[in-house]
This record gives structure tokens, sequence and C-alpha cells, in this order.
């Protein structure tokens, strides 16, 4: 048996079936769409079904609702027949539309299930289903009304957290400045704070801004101003740029022509300027020194400036950094399992300890064992691990396992026969 489906246009006040057939009828009479199932033993066409449906339900159920007088008066519908033919036999539906009441519409619908012929051919016909029209209109008009009252109606609500946060995104981004003969873009505290943070455009200023950090100042491009640079000669500095090449050009520029002690690493393709707080806050707590970073933008350590080859691991703060420390401070034990430790704290562990340590995204330890055994873990490891530690040089072949494991970067005490670099994981070097 072949079932067709209809479907009902309000737009068009049509029916639809599955091969694209429209039948109209008046919206204003129609209550009712009767679904009639059809089969022949044998080939009809549609003028036989029509036939077989007026010849043998004439006179049956007297004149008040004989089918021709109910078609001329408007109270029926035409008789749309669907059928197709295959392997000797005939199947498809009959939709019949109706004005009558309920009642007098399941008698017709009833009515119809006594053709056992069509031409001459058995056929069996059997009512389906009995579609109110009306019901199928409040059906699309409460669909409709949901989505009307989702989408259509302004939020009216009231949030007094968003009142104020708006009111001092507007006092912070007030403040913004400018410095230098370029006129740069500039928090209010740059030139008071013993730490700057460089960052590429002003829409970082602001954001930086509206999380409270004031000490930011921009580049806005590869020509770094003369500005930035005398800054970055008298304060504790750390370059924060997007996680993009635009960034990896800026980074490479700035390290050539000033002094920087810190690198703050946007995650990949990320901009400054669409970082939440809490990524900011914690691509700023994992700065690492510039020596960690130094070989990866440039070939040879002879090329540098004089005064970028001697690190001051000083960290910058937001109101103004922290006295810098001796470099005869001791090293003290830490809990490197709780996630606690910054990157750098993460190396200066592992330095000449044999040690690698596998890190996960919030830079808490997944896995530590010893470098020598860091191509066994590998095959063990979990996806949660998504940065190594290694107190020992990586080689090519390494390299590449820890590339196809999925890692982002890693960090180690030389990289030796590097003939192929992946795009995708940061080499960092640690500093001697």
């Amino acid at each position: 048996m072949i079932y067709i489906i209809y479907t009902y246009d309000h737009a068009l006040h049509a029916v639809h079936d599955t091969w694209g057939c429209v039948y109209l009828y008046s919206p204003d009479t129609t209550k009712y769409l009767i679904h009639i199932s059809l089969t022949a033993e044998g080939v009809v066409e549609k003028p036989d079904v029509v036939g077989a449906i007026f010849g043998q339900t004439e006179g049956l159920l007297g004149e008040d609702l004989d089918l021709r007088d109910l078609q001329r008066t408007g109270r029926v519908g035409r008789i749309d027949v669907q059928i197709a033919s295959k392997k000797g036999e005939t199947s498809g539906e009959i939709l019949i539309s109706s004005s009558l009441d309920r009642a007098e519409t399941a008698i017709l619908a009833a009515s119809l299930e006594t053709i056992d012929r069509v031409g001459p051919c058995v056929a069996r016909v059997k009512v389906d289903t009995i579609e109110d029209i009306r019901v199928s209109k409040r059906k699309k008009i409460v669909e409709r009304a949901k989505e009307i009252l989702i989408e259509r109606f302004d939020d009216g609500t009231i949030d007094s957290d968003e009142l104020l946060d708006d009111v001092r995104q507007t006092l912070r981004v007030e403040k913004i400045g400018s410095i230098g003969e370029e006129r740069v873009p500039a928090g209010p505290n740059v030139l008071e704070s013993d730490a700057i943070i460089i960052v590429e455009g002003r829409a970082d200023v602001l954001n930086l801004l509206r999380y409270g950090i004031k000490n930011a100042v921009a580049v806005e491009g590869t020509n770094i101003p003369g500005s930035v640079v005398d800054l970055c000669a008298k304060k504790t500095t750390t370059a924060f740029f997007d996680g993009d090449r635009g960034g990896e050009l800026i980074l490479r520029e700035l390290m050539q022509v000033a002094d920087i002690d810190f690198v703050a690493f946007s995650p990949k393709g990320k901009s400054v300027e669409d970082m939440t707080r809490k990524e900011v806050i914690k691509t700023l707590r994992n700065k690492v020194p510039v020596e960690y970073v130094r070989d990866q933008y440039f070939e040879s350590s002879a090329e540098l400036p004089p005064e970028l080859r001697i690190g001051r691991p000083v960290p910058d703060t937001d109101e103004g950094a922290e006295k810098k420390r001796g470099s005869a401070a001791t090293k003290r034990p830490r809990d490197a399992s709780s996630g606690s430790l910054s990157l750098r704290e993460h190396i200066e562990d592992v330095k000449g300890q044999n040690t690698a340590r596998f890190l996960s995204d919030d830079l808490s330890v997944v896995r530590e064992t010893r470098s020598d055994e860091v191509e066994k873990v590998i095959e063990t490891l979990d996806a949660s691990a998504t940065g190594l530690v290694l107190d020992r040089p990586v080689d090519q072949k390494l390299l590449d396992r820890l590339v196809w494991k999925g890692l982002s970067w890693v960090a180690a005490r030389d990289f030796r026969g590097i003939i192929k670099r992946p795009i995708s994981i940061r080499l960092l070097k640690m500093g001697a």
C-alpha cells in the first residue's frame, strides 16, 4: 500500500501532495479533509475511481447526503485522486474536503468504505484520517505565536549588574589617553606604573581597561613607535599580542627594537580585544621570560641587541610591578599538581632534573616522568595534555610524535635537527 502525504498551505488555501500537485478549496467553508487509502487488484485510472465513488454511493445515504448534490451546493469539495500502478496492482489516496458537520462527515466517509470494485477490478477502500482544518490552523497559530513571543519582543528584564557594568565601562573607556609624539593609545597608568603591557591596537587597550588593567599601551602595527621603545627601556614590559600571524610578526619586530622582559601568548586564533576577563588574567599569569621564546623568532642569539641577551624575570601587576627579585633567590618546593604554577615556574622546576611534565590547558600536571621515557608515555597519554616541559633536547622524530598526539606547545632545553617545523605547535627554548 502506498500512502501519499498531503500538506496544507495556509497562504494559498491549498493541499500539496508528495508529487507537488495542488488542490484548491475554499478556506471559508471547508472544515474537514477526509484521507482515504485505495488498493485495486488491477490497473485502473483516475476516472475509474471517481466513477466508482459516485456510482456506488448514489442513493445510499438519501437525498440530503447525496454526493453529487453535496458537491453541487459546495458542501463537499472536488474529489482528488492520486494513484499509481505497479506489478499489476493500483494503490494511492483519495482526498475529499467537507464543510459538513462532524456526524455528517463521518457518515460520508464511512459510505465510501462500501466501495468494493473500481472498474472491473476488486478494490479495498479505507478511511485513514479525517483532518480538522481548524485544528491545523490553531496548531500553526500557536507555533507562530511561540516564535513571536521569543523572537519579536524586546527583552524588558532589568539586570542591575549589567547596568552597573555599562556605567563602569563608560567611565573606563573615557579614561583612555595617548602618549608620545605618535599619540599612541594608552591606559591612564602607563606613565606612572613600573610595569607596562604592550598590545596591538586601541581596541585591545579598551578591553583591558574594561577589566581594570590600566597600564596597557598599543603599538598599532609593526612599525613600533619610538615612545613605546623608550618606555620598554625604563619599565618591566610584557608583550601581549593576538594569537595569529599578525601578532607573531609584531612580536618579532618588537623583540628586535625594544627591551622586553616577558611574552604572554594568547590562545591560538584569539584576539586580545575579544578575550574574556578570565582568559586575560590566565594568559598574563602564564607569561614566560623573553629568553624562552627568543630562539623561536631568531636563528642566532648573536643577532639580538645586547640588552636582550640578559633576562629580567620580574612579574608585572596592574597597578604597579613588584620589586625585582635578586638572582640569588633560592628555589622553593612547589605543588605542581594543583595547577597554580605558571609556565615559567614549571620550567624552573624541570630544568636540570632530567624530568618531563605533560601539562593541561590550565597548566596542571597531567603526567610527570623521566625525560628519557617521554616516547613511551606519549603512547598512553590522554587528550587532556596540551603542552610539554622537557629537560632534554627535542629532535625531529620526537617533535613529529608530539604533533601527532595533538600537543600545541613544547618547552625544551634545545631543538636539534629540526628540518620541518610544524605550524600547529609552538617551540619554546629554555634559558640557560
